[in-house]
């Protein structure tokens, strides 16, 4: 298939392309960023952004040729081009696919094949970019990614390269075959692109990070260097010209050790790196000695770059598998996940030489008909469809999530809970259901999205003369919600239930994914305005401070996170029926009690012990009653999976007390309740004993992942909580 147009006559020899020993410097500098960066240097905080170099790398050659093609023959082979892409991408990423699912079958926990065979399936069809957006996955986080993760940017090319020759083909037919007139539609699509990539970051970062919308401007960055370096400028030839090559390149290191995972990004901040990269290639085509391309040139980076696609395969199975293997809780050493980065050198020349290179010049492919190139990709697509499948059946059919042995039904939590050491075959949930085990206000959208603003609450429960309660924070609220709801339903209480994801109830302006979380600021607000007028009988205040969300303009967390509280408290405080503005302050009419944190305490004789922070329940006359939950227990790794592998020794999978809480955070949650007299109320003994916190009470899962509460757990915290609550209200 081909698009057709008049042809034009032959190029000048000057705009002819040919192999650039810079260009593959260029690949090894990008690959070992990326290598490096996953390796766990430190110093090369920003070695992410050698996808960015490839990104630009990309585009430039694509677009090159495809130039040369219109230029030549005043048409795209479509055909053609796809099956040179195919041989080129799909060999060694399909096999390093396939290895990937068998490695991972052997060595990591059987519970997360799911999410194995998820990744496998994503990438044999060529939208790995999109699964990962759609589950909303932080590229950049510390946690356990997937196998497959580093197969996004490999969609996004494929993508780019599925639409771009149509695009070009179409374009150049629209401009009457005028290259110039195709420069100005493309740099338009590309402005397009890299605006909605700036905008879009406030709304959905991975959307922003995975999608080929708001990346495919990085490309075409390449692209419309592509246009340049055939316009036949003077500029281009002149001897200093050669200098940007090094401009770009002290760029380049500049923004690999100065950006970290806490940088915004894509956004704004990858155009330094796309305007590095572009600088080196403008820089490299230049004549003379004024160049990097001596250093570009010498044989270490050439040979780099020569296997840098094959390295980007298989360095990340390298570096995610054994860590799951040992435990998210036990971080591999530096020098264990150094060694794991060089291997991936050997391995991946071997790749480079037994599969990447043979496809690409099999004459059986090269010669024949191009349907034999797709037929050939479909099939090895199957196969690694196929692999996943059959991986993800095998260890389903092995059970293996339980052991044969039953635990007593736990009805009733007592304190100082020894837990259960082995994985019951009467476990509830069952450990392949416990990450689904969210609070049901999570599918009827009671728990607010990161985007949403949408203060108004939920209620449960229907005796009018029972107490109002509103629950107030994070995700971390959201997971006593199956306890408050129990006790609303059995008419001790009702409830309003306020919570939004990684949204705390705690005053501070939070950065998500580097960019102010502004949305969270109007929703706690709103929040708080709704507090003053429903005047509810108590807030409940819970929250994830252990997770140290990046705060706007640093400091120490711990301080600004205890400010925070408190005036979260004496915003709600102060918002007493007998007049009290937005603002959260209280007339103070009778002269002896403000928001000053002075408590509502008639005698001021109270503290946080647990006793309340009024006579009588009464903690403030302006204001309605505070409680201060203290945090749960932070496992350090989700516990379903961990005890999927320790199925008969659950201690492996408890946390130790002393780790399982941020001392600091927990001192500062303390200080703000008793600052504003406000009730701490601790409920640690009926997650942990006096050494540990098990992931098993009874027969019933604690966690649904390293630090929420399973809902069947919360309800079984019905009892004890509504004590606290009763003590609350006196």
């Amino acid at each position: 298939m081909t698009a057709v147009g008049e042809k034009t006559p032959a190029a000048p020899a000057a705009r002819k392309s040919g192999f650039r020993p810079d260009v593959q410097g260029l690949r090894a500098i990008a690959v070992l960023f990326v290598v490096l960066y996953h390796s766990g240097v430190s110093w090369l905080s920003g070695g992410f952004v050698g996808v960015d170099v490839f990104f630009v790398i990309s585009g430039f050659l694509i677009t090159t040729h495809l130039l040369e093609s219109l230029e030549r023959d005043g048409r795209i082979s479509f055909g053609s081009f796809y099956a040179k892409r195919a041989r080129r991408i799909l060999p060694a990423s399909l096999v390093v696919g396939i290895l990937t699912v068998l490695a991972a079958w052997i060595w990591m926990p059987p519970l997360l094949m799911n999410e194995v065979a998820k990744g496998a399936v994503a990438a044999a069809l060529y939208v790995p970019n999109m699964l990962f957006a759609v589950e909303g996955t932080n590229y950049l986080a510390e946690t356990s990614p997937s196998v497959f993760q580093h197969y996004w940017s490999l969609g996004v090319e494929e993508q780019f390269y599925l639409f771009w020759p149509a695009i070009l083909a179409v374009g150049f037919w629209l401009s009457r075959r005028s290259e110039r007139r195709l420069l100005v539609l493309s740099a338009v699509l590309m402005a397009v692109s890299f605006a909605a990539c700036v905008a879009l970051m406030s709304v959905s970062q991975p959307w922003v990070f995975f999608s080929l919308p708001t990346r495919a401007w990085e490309l075409g960055a390449g692209a419309l260097v592509a246009f340049l370096m055939r316009s036949g400028a003077r500029w281009l030839q002149a001897a200093g010209t050669g200098a940007l090559s090094w401009v770009g390149l002290a760029l380049l290191l500049v923004v690999g050790l100065v950006y970290t995972e806490t940088t915004p990004f894509p956004g704004y901040t990858a155009a330094l790196p796309v305007l590095a990269t572009v600088l080196l290639i403008i820089g490299g085509a230049a004549p003379g000695q004024v160049n990097a391309n001596r250093v570009l040139g010498l044989r270490p980076f050439q040979f780099v770059g020569a296997i840098s696609y094959s390295l980007y395969l298989v360095h990340w199975p390298l570096q995610v598998i054994p860590q799951v293997a040992v435990g998210e809780a036990d971080p591999l050493p530096l020098w264990l996940r150094l060694a794991l980065g060089a291997v991936a050198i050997p391995l991946a020349w071997l790749l480079f030489r037994v599969v990447e290179r043979p496809v690409i010049a099999w004459p059986t492919l090269r010669k024949r008909s191009q349907l034999w190139t797709g037929a050939a990709a479909l099939a090895t697509s199957a196969a690694l469809i196929a692999t996943a499948g059959g991986s993800y059946y095998l260890t389903s059919a092995r059970g293996e999530t339980a052991t044969n042995q039953t635990a007593g039904e736990e009805t009733q939590l007592q304190k100082d809970p020894p837990g259960t050491g082995f994985v019951p075959e009467n476990l509830t949930p069952p450990l392949e259901e416990a990450e689904a085990d969210n609070p049901s206000i999570y599918a009827s959208d009671c728990h607010r999205s990161q985007d949403s603003t949408d203060s108004s609450g939920c209620r449960v429960g229907e005796n009018e003369s029972a107490p109002l309660v509103f629950l107030f924070g994070d995700s971390h609220a959201a997971s006593w919600y199956p306890a408050l709801a129990e006790l609303a339903e059995q008419g001790e209480i009702r409830l309003d239930t306020n919570t939004k994801s990684s949204c705390p109830s705690t005053d501070v302006p939070l950065l998500l994914e580097g960019v102010p979380y502004t949305s969270c600021d109007t929703w706690r607000q709103g929040v708080i305005d709704r507090i003053h007028d429903e005047q509810p009988d108590l807030v409940l205040l819970a929250n994830y401070g252990a997770e140290r969300p990046e705060l706007e303009g640093g400091g120490d967390f711990a301080t600004r996170w205890q400010e925070g509280l408190e005036s979260t408290i004496e915003g709600i405080e102060g918002s007493g029926s007998d007049g009290s503005g937005a603002d959260g302050s209280a007339d103070g009419s009778d002269g002896d009690e403000g928001v000053d944190g002075s408590g509502g305490g008639s005698d001021g004789d109270e503290g946080v012990d647990g006793s309340g922070g009024g006579s009588d329940g009464d903690q403030g006359a302006d204001g309605p009653v505070v409680d201060v939950l203290a945090d749960v227990p932070d496992q350090g790794e989700t516990s379903a999976v961990c005890l999927s592998k320790n199925l008969e020794d659950t201690a492996q999978c408890a946390v130790s007390r002393a780790e399982a809480f941020d001392p600091a955070v927990t001192e500062a949650e303390q200080a703000a309740a008793e600052a504003t007299g406000a009730r701490y109320v601790d409920l640690t003994a009926y997650l942990c004993n006096e050494t540990m916190c098990p992931p098993i009470i009874g027969n019933v899962l604690v966690y649904r992942d390293g630090h929420h509460l399973t809902t069947h757990f919360s309800r079984l915290m019905a009892e004890p909580l509504g004590e606290e609550i009763e003590a609350s209200l006196g």
